[in-house]
């Protein structure tokens, strides 16, 4: 046991529920590697409930065995890191997959000055046996692709659970999530608080023990993850392609231009395009919605575009807009009653039907900038 006062340059911290087939094979490396290369470290066990002997064969080779009774494989490391003493923290699952002799593939990069370290299995070695086919050519290069598309992190290998980061840099990456969700949260504020990040090429190896990955469910839960972090994708990006699509289509049909392979098009598509417009103007409104929320609980930090949005908007713009887009459609309904009253039956339903489109966009404009104007109290950024 080291003293409290001793100083130590890197915790070696790994979580484990009934893992009593692989955490004695990863402990006895990290000592190894630790004992090699002459280091200061120590090696906590985050255990989460373990009902087999996971926890005593841990503390009998030497571990530091902390309890994180409240389930969650998030919790267990969140729990672990917090009771860690070192400068430099690595993390890996205690199934033997990852190769704990290899801890100094990141340590080296943090003495150089790297602030998060991520290892990359699918630029190093995977084993036979050790990673499925679906995973290893579907569904971690996918989840990779959509995390950099979303996130710009730069990994190859976002869902690899060996990574090492110093203190200062998990401070403030702050992650919170319970469940397994945890490591792509790393590496998402890792981006975003704009770290000193590189990645490592590893080996991976079959797991001793029972399998705990859901492929299916833990790939959607996944997704959802990063959907729910990006409004941008989930909600303005599409909401404002369908917006524009279908408010430009509208306009042509009003103009009596709207043919389409030969095809002209009239009422019964500007009833669609109607219902997509709206659509399209509420998905906007609850992507700025969710965006607000995030900044005003410093869950996100402002990109250029919402920056400039938030400098601009008040809630009497918001309220100036949306009576813009009230007056237009009721202007224009009456332009169609005084037809009615002048001229008796026309055909004016189009035009009826885009006057209404105006008001209902109106009155969300201004009921929604009462509900961003509530969200930005918090923080006074309206």
């Amino acid at each position: 046991m080291k003293d409290n006062n001793e100083y130590i340059e890197v915790s070696v911290v790994m979580p484990c529920l009934n893992e009593r087939d692989g955490i004695a094979s990863c402990i006895d490396k990290a000592k190894s590697a630790i004992k090699s290369n002459n280091l200061s470290a120590e090696i906590i066990v985050a255990d989460n409930g373990s009902t087999d002997n996971s926890a005593e064969i841990a503390r009998n080779l030497g571990a530091r065995v902390v309890i994180q009774k409240e389930k969650g494989y998030g919790l267990a490391y969140q729990f672990g890191i917090s009771q860690a003493r070192g400068e430099y923290i690595i993390i890996g699952d205690s199934d033997d997959t990852y190769d704990f002799s290899e801890i100094m593939k990141f340590i080296l990069p943090l003495r150089e000055g790297w602030e998060f370290v991520n290892g990359s299995r699918l630029k190093g070695r995977i084993h036979a046996g050790a990673m499925p086919y679906l995973h290893r050519y579907f569904g971690n290069p996918l989840l990779s692709f959509i995390l950099n598309l979303f996130f710009k992190s730069g990994f190859s290998d976002v869902y690899c659970g060996m990574k090492a980061f110093t203190r200062r840099a998990y401070d403030k990456i702050k992650p919170t999530c319970p469940g397994m969700e945890f490591a792509l949260e790393l590496i998402i504020n890792v981006s975003r608080s704009n770290l000193r990040r590189i990645e490592v090429p590893i080996e991976l190896h079959p797991r001793k023990g029972k399998s705990k990955l859901r492929t299916f469910k833990d790939g959607w839960r996944s997704l959802r993850f990063m959907l729910l972090y990006c409004p941008n994708y989930l909600f303005i990006y599409p909401g404002t392609l369908i917006f524009l699509f279908s408010f430009t289509f509208m306009l042509l049909i009003l103009g009596g231009k709207a043919i389409l392979f030969g095809h002209n098009f009239g009422f019964h598509a500007m009833i669609f395009l109607s219902m997509l417009t709206l659509l399209g103007s509420q998905l906007i409104n609850l992507g700025i919605f969710a965006k607000s929320y995030a900044f005003a609980e410093g869950l996100e930090k402002t990109d250029n575009f919402f920056s400039v949005f938030y400098k601009l908007f008040n809630l009497e713009k918001g309220i100036l807009a949306g009576g813009i887009f009230i007056v237009a459609g009721a202007l224009m309904a009456l332009s169609i009653i005084r037809e009615w009253v002048v001229f008796g039956s026309r055909s004016l339903e189009r035009h009826e039907l885009f006057a209404f489109t105006l008001i209902i966009i109106g009155i969300q404009i201004i009921f929604s900038s009462f509900l961003i104007s509530i969200l930005g109290i918090k923080k006074r950024v309206m």
